[in-house]
């Protein structure tokens, strides 16, 4: 029998542990989300107020409009809402809305069957909008530039990307126009992050026609006409479709649809020359 001294035992010992330290591997990091690619939003997440929600939520609008322009006449873009009555962008925790299992998580389909989904990110985009008033309250205007912020960090730290709704004018207060979309191109620009100029259509609109009413009585609520055009500027600045010739109206007299088609397409050509289109 051969004898191996406490030295060769003790390094037989220390090469073994050695070698099952070089085998062991550290737990892999999740890969990190895909960014979007400019001009591949297949999925997006509505943050907003009762701006979003009114005449069964303009997202619902805009999904008609995708469906009636797809080649198939099937819907080939999701579209979710989450919205707070009368909220602020700080209102939202826009990471929750990012959590497994969550926003999105399942869906009805056919006679109420639940389909779980899966997939890699919810949502492609996350569109966003302040309280009507505060990008330019003085008391609330540095809020919505901070949240604005940081909701697209937490936004692109997901894979997805910002995009900022710029709201409009009270009915009565034509001169918020100016003001909301001068913090808005400028918030959109500091992030550079899109921004649908909703305000600027609906007052290029009333100067146009003033006799189809975009907002409702109580001077700030959206008409179905006002959701419309909201819907089909989303459609032109996020889709980058022309909504003209579209063949849903939400059941507007024609000559009215088609109005709002042309002033949603105009207004954001023009917008978007000018200031560019952020990363999207």
């Amino acid at each position: 029998m051969h004898h191996i001294t406490r030295p060769a035992v003790l390094l037989l010992l220390s090469l073994g542990l050695a070698a099952c330290g070089t085998t062991a591997q550290a737990p892999a990091e999740p890969p990190a989300k895909q960014a979007t690619a400019p001009g591949q939003i297949r999925s997006m997440l509505w943050v907003g107020n009762s701006f979003f929600y009114y005449n069964n939520s303009m997202h619902g609008h805009l999904g008609q409009l995708l469906m009636a322009q797809s080649d198939n006449g099937k819907r080939n873009a999701r579209n979710v809402s989450a919205t707070i009555s009368g909220s602020g962008i700080n209102w939202h925790d826009m990471e929750a809305y990012f959590k497994p299992g969550g926003v999105s998580s399942y869906s009805f389909v056919g006679d109420n069957e639940v389909r779980f989904n899966t997939f890699d990110k919810p949502f492609d985009a996350v569109m966003m909008m302040d309280c009507s008033q505060c990008p330019i309250h003085p008391k609330l205007q540095s809020v919505f530039h901070e949240f604005a912020k940081k909701h697209s960090d937490t936004v692109r730290k997901h894979g997805a990307e910002p995009v900022l709704f710029m709201s409009w004018a009270y009915s009565d207060k034509p001169e918020m126009t100016a003001p909301l979309a001068a913090e808005y191109t400028k918030v959109g620009k500091a992030n550079n992050a899109l921004v649908v100029p909703a305000g600027l259509a609906f007052a290029n609109s009333v100067a146009k026609r003033a006799d189809i009413p975009l907002i409702i009585g109580d001077k700030r609520h959206p008409t179905l006409q006002g959701t419309y055009l909201g819907a089909c500027t989303v459609l032109a600045s996020v889709y980058k479709v022309n909504p003209v010739g579209n063949k849903y109206t939400a059941g507007l007299p024609a000559d009215v649809a088609a109005h709002l088609q042309a002033v949603a397409w105009e207004t954001v050509q023009k917008y978007h020359a000018e200031n560019g289109r952020g990363s999207l």
